[in-house]
């Protein structure tokens, strides 16, 4: 089902530019509302943002829209996006709004939504909330009396604190480890740190002073140079990087190496196994993940479900099927025994469980397999449908030949910015390299 406005992780651009405006943004509140009032009650919405100086232009263009068609609106100000979604629940409010465009940098941002069970939204809401945006709802505007109203919400990182906590057994503590982590300047910045700290970790902080453009910027999950110097200067036993929106991690080892989110879900799967928690023989990922992972887990007796991109088919596939762990190589990792999203801190504690439980170095703990060579090439375009050329197709194909049944070939359009993501991976290196920019060569050319 094709939508106009939603992407991969919500609707996503560049901020004060379609899609990104405040018009947009007020017809985007007015339709949500709209879809997700049903009987008589007092409906609400909470919102949530990251640092970005737009949020404040969306949060305030979002609050007209939704109390325009009757809502109450919660505003958290900064939160991670699974904060706004367990405070979904939490607050049994109608509807939960993230204003975030995730690691992108601060000149874009988004918008994302959550149902009342705090999982985020099906392709179909999505394609009902675009219907409305493009529609006329001025006869379905509340009455003067029935305006909503809007109030900042007291105590909602402590309540996010605590739920994080919990997640993890009450006789825990992190006594001992010293942990240097990374909030990338942005949602995450209060709040992670004083989870760390309250559980007993000796925490050093970076990426915790945002002034609305420094989000992502050289910090955080997309960006580990400077975490990886920081471990080595204060002799750090782990480094933890979030992403601006906090849905992700990424963790650097003691020697400052860096490992992805394919070794974590590794981690979590085995140790999870081993007492039995699994709640199905596997975990999913998606098509990204690595080779090397899928066969670390059969070695286990665990299957690997692969998905599309994105944390939201992800989750779809492990609620329809009965999975409590999954995740995607860039750091989404979904454990929904706690969460209904991915989450960076739960991820990030589960990990540091691990490590005291095993009380092995890190670079033990979380190195499970040996990656496959795997490439990956982003090629940026105006316009058009690249991958629909005959040539590029061709090259594909050929790809696919070259690697066999000794590697992967995965081809696609970004769901977040003008770019095809062409990777692939197998047990040659120079081959897989080879592949690579022949694709990404034919697929330039094709697209310039």
């Amino acid at each position: 089902m094709m939508r106009k406005f939603f992407g991969t992780d919500g609707i996503r651009g560049q901020a004060n530019k379609f899609p990104m405006t405040a018009e947009m943004a007020l017809k985007v509140g007015m339709a949500a509302g709209l879809v997700f009032k049903n009987g008589g009650h007092r409906h609400r919405v909470v919102i949530g943002k990251d640092t970005r100086l737009s949020g404040y232009m969306l949060e305030t263009a979002l609050v007209a829209g939704f109390t325009s068609v009757g809502m109450d609106v919660f505003l958290l100000g900064p939160m991670p996006t699974p904060a706004v979604a367990m405070l979904t629940r939490s607050l049994r409010t109608d509807l939960g709004v993230m204003i975030s465009a995730s690691h992108n940098p601060y000149q874009d941002n988004g918008i994302k939504f959550f149902g009342p069970d705090g999982f985020k939204l099906s392709d179909e809401i999505e394609k009902t909330i675009e219907g409305l945006v493009e529609s006329d709802v001025s006869a379905r505007l509340a009455g003067t009396r029935d305006l909503g109203r809007a109030k900042r919400i007291d105590g909602a990182q402590q309540r996010y604190i605590e739920f994080a906590k919990r997640t993890l057994p009450r006789e825990m503590s992190l006594e001992g480890l010293r942990v240097v982590i990374d909030c990338a300047n942005g949602a995450a910045y209060k709040v992670a740190p004083e989870a760390l700290w309250e559980l007993g970790a000796d925490v050093i902080t970076m990426g915790v002073t945002p002034d609305g453009f420094n989000i992502n910027q050289d910090c955080g999950s997309t960006s580990t140079g400077a975490l990886s110097r920081k471990v080595h200067e204060v002799r750090a036993d782990i480094g933890i990087a979030l992403d601006g929106d906090a849905d992700r991690v990424i963790i650097v080892d003691e020697n400052g190496a860096v490992i992805d989110g394919d070794q974590l879900m590794a981690v979590v799967a085995q140790s999870w196994q081993a007492h039995d928690r699994l709640s199905a023989p596997g975990i999913v990922a998606t098509v990204m993940s690595n080779l090397g992972l899928e066969r670390y887990l059969q070695d286990l007796g665990l299957g690997l479900a692969r998905t599309k991109v994105g944390d939201r088919y992800v989750v779809e596939h492990m609620r329809a099927n009965g999975y409590n762990v999954g995740g995607e190589q860039s750091g989404h990792i979904v454990l929904s025994d706690f969460a209904t999203t991915g989450d960076g801190l739960i991820a990030a504690l589960q990990v540091l469980a691990c490590v005291k439980d095993q009380d092995k170095p890190v670079s033990e703990v979380c190195r499970r397999f040996e990656p496959v060579p795997q490439i990956l090439k982003n090629v940026r375009y105006k316009g058009g449908a690249p991958l629909e050329q005959d040539l590029v197709k061709s090259a594909i194909e050929d790809g696919e030949a070259r690697l066999g049944s000794s590697g992967r070939l995965v081809i696609r359009a970004s769901g977040t910015e003008p770019l095809i993501r062409v990777m692939a991976e197998g047990d040659d290196a120079d081959l897989v390299k080879q592949v690579v920019n022949d694709i990404a060569g034919v697929v330039a050319s094709s697209a310039a």
